[in-house]
């Protein structure tokens, strides 16, 4: 279970919680509506957690929501599930490792191709870790994610105790009214499940958690608790020095919070506190990435190599490939395209895989199940119904992304049926 949680929190809290508290409070600039999105944001990702246990602690095996789809609704639909997890992840991978290059950039001397250089060592660093094994890879992501939690409650609770210096209060922000604030509300809550995303991080290693029935379900009901915790905590700690009203638009509010509390050393302080948080994701995305393409693979979607393990239980061949499809965004620069269409299909995967907790309980209503989900259909329900919203809204505030992603999704059933013929030629 602490490897489950320490997955969870390390995927989850990321470059996000520092960047989009600004954009929350320039949407919402009333107190209780800003924290109201931070609730319902956190109660989608508990429902979610809660919904999604019952079909992982049942199934047991590595890959996240792709063995869940493909049991459920057959090798197609777990086929889009997978393919477009794994390209995400790549891509998140290599986003947080140029974001990394970008904050530590002005604490080491400047050199040519910098960022580039730095993120692919990122990448490369913890590849290396990860070949090791998965003991090693254990140890040092629970490390990371006890070192994350600290720093973010020590900051939380020196805001909230320190004195606040003496600063000019900006006028009070324009709330708006009528639909202009419930679509402002939809476009903060969005911010918001983005920041929370990552609570299936245990479904990732079924195959490799002992006890999965008892252990998946706790550790990612337990994840989103605590990570709700730390973000709430974190929120009123920038209300409390800040002010909703200087939050709103400032795209790194800690830094501004540490400026005012530390001085001219709020700066590096906020600065290393970015860079063990960007450690603590990156290598839990480094071990989950290759996971999915070895469970595509043992069910013939992915080519068979990809099944292989190494002696320390790593995805051998699944690993590389996943680092190099990382390595490759970072090089081309094309991972912001990647990210914009991949949020689509996040999305649509939410939608997929909460369907397939209806769909499992009506095929296999015997099938044992560890957890069952509480207040189900209702639970599931709501937070299905709340997935479909959310497409609904990204195809309207986000014309041109979601028009390339259907046809991308299009485009996935000649790519399936190729790789089927393939496998099956081999």
């Amino acid at each position: 279970m602490a490897f489950g949680l320490a997955v969870l929190v390390g995927n989850t809290i990321g470059v996000g919680i520092l960047r989009t508290p600004g954009d929350v409070a320039g949407l919402l600039p009333s107190t209780g509506l800003f924290f109201a999105a931070w609730l319902v944001g956190g109660v989608y990702a508990l429902l979610g957690a809660i919904s999604l246990a019952e079909p992982g602690a049942m199934i047991r095996r590595s890959g996240a929501q792709y063995p869940i789809v493909h049991r459920a609704l057959g090798p197609y639909p777990g086929f889009v599930v997978g393919w477009s997890d794994w390209f995400s992840t790549a891509a998140a991978l290599s986003l947080v490792a140029i974001v990394f290059a970008e904050y530590a950039g002005p604490l080491i001397p400047d050199f040519p191709g910098e960022e580039r250089v730095i993120a692919c060592a990122v990448v490369l660093l913890f590849a290396l870790v990860q070949w090791r094994g998965v003991k090693s890879g254990d140890v040092l992501q629970q490390l990371l994610t006890i070192l994350k939690a600290v720093a973010f409650t020590a900051l939380s609770v020196a805001a909230l105790v320190m004195v606040i210096p003496d600063r000019a209060v900006p006028a009070a922000a324009v709330l708006p009214v009528g639909t202009a604030l419930i679509a402002a509300f939809v476009i903060a809550l969005q911010s918001v499940i983005f920041t929370f995303d990552g609570w299936t991080g245990p479904l990732y290693f079924g195959d490799e958690t002992v006890d999965a029935g008892r252990s998946i379900p706790r550790a990612m009901i337990g994840g989103v608790l605590a990570v709700l915790l730390i973000y709430l905590l974190f929120n009123l700690a920038m209300v409390r020095v800040l002010g909703v009203d200087a939050m709103a638009g400032d795209p790194f509010v800690a830094a501004s919070a540490g400026t005012i509390l530390l001085g001219a050393k709020g700066d590096l302080i906020l600065r290393l506190l970015v860079l063990g948080t960007i450690l603590g994701a990156a290598n839990a995305i480094t071990m989950i990435v290759s996971r999915i393409p070895l469970a595509m693979g043992e069910d013939g979607l992915m080519p068979e190599r990809f099944t292989s393990v190494n002696a320390g239980g790593t995805p051998a061949v699944a690993h590389w490939v996943s680092v190099g499809v990382a390595l490759g965004f970072i090089l081309s620069g094309t991972f912001n395209t990647v990210l914009a269409l991949a949020a689509f299909f996040f999305v649509a995967n939410y939608v997929l895989s909460f369907t397939s907790v209806f769909v499992l309980r009506r095929k296999e209503p015997d099938t044992p199940r560890p957890f069952r989900v509480p207040g189900f259909p209702y639970t599931t329900g709501l937070v299905l119904v709340g997935s479909l919203a959310f497409i609904v809204g990204s195809i309207a505030s986000d014309r041109v992304n979601s028009l390339r992603s259907i046809l991308l999704l299009a485009a996935s059933y000649p790519a399936y049926l190729l790789v089927k013929r393939f496998r099956n030629t081999a």
